[in-house]
């Protein structure tokens, strides 16, 4: 018996926690069945369930869990986010699903605790993810880990909580693994799954009017003036590029956000024909899932994919509706994201990636300073066994070119680097005006470097907290220091990642943020390693904060950059072009004529 035929045969939905009670029923949700019947796939070890809120997630983990207590005994272990969501789960899902089911009833032990359950050959064991000794306690074959995203990270003594669950289920030949959650960030659990799993499935749909397959996406719900709703929330180069021109939006006037969306509707991607809720409700009938990336020819991990606008239980209009209501407010729209799209969230204004810097180049080599520039500043990144290193050229409304960058094995090596005279396209020379040299590691070395290069560099270091400005000037205070009294500058990296990205999606030209003809792509990937999202850190409010895009990723290129851009501001960039402007306004001095002066010289022996 599959488990999606146990769901039909046995399954009832409680009317306390199910919007349609009664017997389970797998058309009405037909896209939850092959991932219930992947549990019986023996080649399967892992199965990843990457969803947004409101499909049935949850019901497919309890028909799971319900179809293994009765068809195939063994130890289970489900692991929630916290101690009391695994109560609240137990209470009102998996013990009212087990006593609307006769078959599992019968040899459950109607003593058992809320967190763990008792059957005669075998046991249920609920646990939280913060309990490394819960995670460890007993070995399980069947292992489910219940929205991941909201499990903590390892920590200096333990691994995460999935890795630590899942030592668990070396014992038993056949386990299996089911991981579900909705999405926050891309280097959180459940998206990390996504991208390390064998196989990637989506759901696709016959269309009504062609008959060719298509998956569901959210770019093509079309509404009056969703183009300039889709520009307010994530800037218009970011919609061009994933949309391409932007519709006429005229036809949106004078409608509210809640007459806008009725008239929301699905255009079929192949025949660019109209999809009303109705006829997608018979085509998901007629769904399959279709596997759209492929790396190994034996999967072990199969993810499965799904988004909002197959759910029956929501309209298109509603879709439109929540993303309208959500787009002005950051929280509100990684909300939507995660939830309704099933997508990581990142704040797609200031998107970056290293194609984009490579789109950058100019038609200038390395080592040659533009003909526009006016100054040339460097930043240094200090790690353990070496620095990164770049020099940026700046000319008017704060114009920018990358002329150099690199990696050297100590500070002595930049000395000769920061320099350097480096040719001028036209002639001439230029040098480094001013370089910052991060003293976050190894302060007092870099300290001793700056005193003894002060014509050119300066000690600097990022802010903890975001500030009010850029930059501020402080002091070096350590009395034992040689760099006793020093300028320190303290530099608000979040601020200058801003303005690199948002600069960096300019077109070459005036306020672009280039880089030389013939970049590498080391350099074009660390500078784009950090993506702008919401962190919530504590009982604090959630606030926009730069992070690696990925674990352990190099982003060392990019705050060498911000320090150059720092090095730069202290000199006054944003006010260059105020300085030709005021040579051109100034006028002419013209020459007075004064007797005195006509008789003192012709009288020069007179004293």
């Amino acid at each position: 018996m599959k488990v999606s035929e146990w769901a039909e045969r046995y399954r009832m939905l409680d009317s306390k926690t199910s919007a349609e009670p009664g017997p389970w029923n797998n058309s009405r949700t037909p896209y939850l069945v092959e991932i219930m019947d992947e549990l019986l796939n023996y080649e399967t070890e892992e199965i990843i369930f990457c969803k947004c809120t409101q499909v049935g997630g949850t019901e497919v983990e309890l028909n799971m869990l319900g179809y293994a207590a009765q068809q195939d005994p063994a130890p289970i272990e489900v692991v929630y986010p916290t101690e009391t969501l695994a109560n609240s789960i137990s209470e009102k899902r998996i013990k009212p699903m087990i006593e609307n089911t006769p078959t599992l009833y019968q040899k459950y032990d109607k003593n058992s605790g809320n967190l763990e359950l008792d059957f005669d050959d075998m046991f249920i064991k609920l646990v939280w993810s913060n309990s490394p000794s819960g995670l460890a306690s007993f070995a399980m074959k069947y292992l489910f880990l219940d929205e991941v995203d909201k499990y903590p990270g390892a920590s200096k003594k333990e691994a995460d909580p999935i890795s630590l669950a899942k030592e668990r289920t070396k014992t038993f030949r056949n386990s299996k693994v089911y991981i579900t959650s909705t999405p926050t960030i891309r280097t959180n659990h459940i998206w990390k799954a996504k991208e390390g799993a064998d196989a990637e499935k989506h759901f696709f749909i016959p269309c009504p009017h062609c008959g060719e397959f298509i998956e569901l996406k959210f770019d093509n719900l079309k509404w009056p003036g969703k183009d300039k709703d889709l520009v307010e929330a994530y800037g218009e180069d970011a919609i061009k590029e994933k949309l391409g021109a932007l519709e006429p939006v005229d036809e949106a006037e004078g409608l509210s956000n809640a007459d806008r969306a009725e008239f929301a509707f699905y255009v079929c991607q192949e025949c660019g024909c109209v999809i009303s809720d109705a006829q997608k409700q018979q085509a998901v009938k007629k769904g399959r899932w279709e596997i759209v990336k492929k790396k190994t020819r034996f999967v072990k991990k199969v993810c499965f994919w799904i988004n909002v606008l197959y759910s029956p239980f929501v309209r298109f209009s509603e879709i439109a509706k929540e993303f309208m209501d959500s787009k002005d407010d950051p929280e509100r729209l990684q909300n939507f994201v995660n939830s309704w799209l099933a997508e990581p969230w990142e704040d797609t204004k200031l998107k970056t990636s290293k194609e984009l810097v490579l789109e950058r180049q100019t038609e200038l080599p390395e080592f040659i300073v533009p003909g526009w520039a006016k100054l040339l500043t460097g930043g240094v990144d200090v790690q353990e066994n070496c620095v990164y290193w770049t020099i940026r050229a700046w000319g008017d409304y704060v114009t920018s070119q990358n002329i150099a960058h690199g990696q050297a094995y100590n500070l002595a090596e930049v000395v000769c680097i920061m320099n350097l005279e480096y040719k001028i396209e036209g002639g001439g020379v230029a040098v480094v005006n001013l370089c910052f040299i991060d003293s976050g590691y190894e302060a007092d070395a870099v300290y001793d470097f700056c005193v003894d290069n002060m014509d050119w560099a300066k000690p600097a270091k990022g802010s903890s907290n975001p500030m009010q400005s850029h930059f501020k000037i402080s002091t070096v205070n350590r009395e034992a220091s040689r760099a006793y009294g020093m300028e320190l500058v303290i530099v608000d990296g979040g601020k200058y990642k801003d303005m690199i990205a948002s600069r960096m999606h300019k077109k070459n030209g005036r306020a672009s943020w280039m880089v030389y003809q013939g970049c590498d792509e080391e350099y074009a990937a660390q500078v784009t390693a950090e993506h702008k999202i919401l962190v919530k850190n504590g009982n604090a409010k959630p606030r926009l904060e730069w992070v690696p895009k990925h674990s352990h990723a190099d982003n060392h290129y990019l705050d060498a950059e911000v320090y150059a851009m720092a090095a730069a501001d202290t000199l006054g960039v944003r006010m260059l072009h105020l300085q030709g402007e005021q040579q051109q306004a100034q006028p002419e001095k013209k020459e007075q004529y004064t007797p005195e002066e006509e008789w003192i010289s012709q009288n020069e022996s007179w004293l």
